[in-house]
């Protein structure tokens, strides 16, 4: 145990200044940074050491012991790549050392193979650049200046041919690439981390590499919000590539996106309904202010609170949710497809023991039979945040640009703990009156619809 981590157990808990130190920011942007409520704390916070012991000689992990820590207090920076894995299911609990070595041996292999076919077509992919401008046209063709971060040359090759016809979906991918060079400039630029420029190719990599395995997804904007953490807390690209593809398998139908609907469409259905369930005169309010669809809540659930919290607050969030909706089955599930996670089926011979190696928000949802794969633990936190509002919400919105402004000043001033604790209650709340959550979405369409004006709204970033 290193010095600091000796005086935190003295102080009985973990100093900001030793947390901060694992996701520095540049000197310049900490007045614009979000506030940072998390605290490690020993005896709470999953520890090193306790992370280590955790471990048996052979390699197995007591899954249910490191699910109870993190509920109760994250986990420390220092290990939060190596823990993650875990919990976004790229690895079973009940595997040894050398199973597990393996099996990241065999992924590594197949990144490497993936990103090969990628740097044929795209040569600048792993070079350590990255591009911002478009390199193809719509149909296909090279543009005449294909730029990259720094002016690297030869960045377009010939397209995949079949039958003299380009791949529409290689003519995507090679458009997507401008676009996730865009993103990934904006994305945690207020860290050191990416103030290096291999660490941002990095980041492009592995999303590159993402939307050319992926193609029916591709990139979708706020990608990048997802994937960068992965890339920071694991310094193998190849294991931060997985973690992140991994974490889309939960998240991948958010992204799924057409002419007439959007993925996400689902959960703000849900979300509608857990918040008439709980507080009818509240989405009565809101459908009157043309909301009901909730369209206003459509970023916080595509990205998970990413842009509303501090770095280290993410995550955190994101962890303890994991936590909580861990379900034993997920490796076996996960490495059967590689789309999304399939329906949970539950067959009512869960015993006590086995119910401790799930989360807790994942037990009580086996114990009452709410097990609908839409009624995420992030959506319930949505609701909370806007019991939180309620008031505001009743008494001075007057639009849905009102909805959109209140709601919006939860950034930085969002206690992540807090939002948790509140989430599990209005999830109690609605279990309680017998609502197993919920019927799809009936609209087919992704646009606002005025009720008081007829029109439809195709533009959401006013919302994004």
């Amino acid at each position: 145990m290193g010095n600091s981590m000796i005086a935190a157990c003295k102080n009985g808990k973990f100093s900001l200044e030793e947390v901060d130190s694992y996701f520095p920011v540049r000197t310049e942007c900490q007045a614009d940074v979000p506030k940072t409520f998390f605290r490690p704390k020993v005896g709470k916070t999953l520890s090193e050491r306790r992370w280590n012991a955790a471990f048996s000689q052979e390699g197995y992990l007591d899954i249910a012991g490191v699910l109870r820590r993190i509920q109760r207090g994250g986990i420390h920076p220092s290990i939060k790549g190596a823990v993650w894995e875990f919990l976004l299911g790229c690895f079973d609990p009940n595997s040894t050392f050398e199973e597990r070595n393996e099996l990241r041996q065999r992924r590594r292999e197949q990144y490497a193979a993936w990103k090969s076919e990628c740097q044929k077509i795209v040569p600048v992919i792993g070079s350590g650049k990255f591009t911002t401008n478009a390199i193809v046209t719509d149909d296909g063709q090279p543009t005449e200046h294909s730029n990259t971060s720094s002016d690297a040359q030869n960045t377009n090759s010939a397209l995949p041919v079949d039958n003299g016809v380009c791949d529409k979906k290689v003519i995507q991918w090679k458009l997507n690439l401008s676009q996730i060079g865009l993103d990934v400039v904006r994305t945690d630029r207020a860290l050191v981390f990416f103030e290096n420029q291999a660490n941002q190719a990095k980041l492009w990599d592995v999303l590159a590499v993402y939307a050319w395995m992926d193609k029916d997804i591709g990139y979708v904007q706020g990608m990048t919000d997802i994937c960068s953490p992965m890339v920071i807390l694991l310094e193998n690209e190849a294991d931060a590539f997985w973690c992140f593809e991994h974490a889309m398998l939960r998240l991948r139908e958010n992204f799924k996106c057409t002419a007439n609907s959007i993925g996400v469409q689902s959960q703000l259905s849900t979300l509608a309904q857990i918040v008439k369930t709980v507080d009818p005169k509240l989405h009565q309010h809101l459908e009157e202010l043309d909301g009901g669809e909730y369209l206003f809540a459509l970023r916080m659930l595509m990205v998970l609170f990413r842009r509303e919290l501090s770095f280290v607050d993410a995550l955190y969030l994101w962890e303890v949710m994991w936590a909580m909706e861990y379900n034993p089955k997920i490796y076996s599930l996960y490495d059967n497809t590689r789309e999304q996670l399939p329906e949970l089926v539950y067959d009512g011979k869960v015993n006590d023991k086995q119910l401790k190696q799930y989360g807790k928000f994942e037990r009580k949802k086996v114990r009452t039979g709410a097990t609908k794969q839409n009624d995420a633990l992030a959506i319930f936190l949505v609701a909370s945040v806007l019991e939180t509002k309620k008031k505001r919400l009743m008494k001075e919105a007057k639009g849905l640009d009102d909805v959109v402004q209140i709601v919006g000043e939860i950034t930085g001033n969002l206690d992540a703990k807090k939002a948790l604790n509140k989430a599990l209650k209005v999830h109690k709340k609605v279990l309680e009156q017998g609502k197993f959550l919920y019927s799809p979405f009936s609209a087919q369409t992704h646009t606002h619809t005025s009720k008081k004006k007829g029109k439809r709204r195709k533009d959401l970033s006013y919302i994004l």
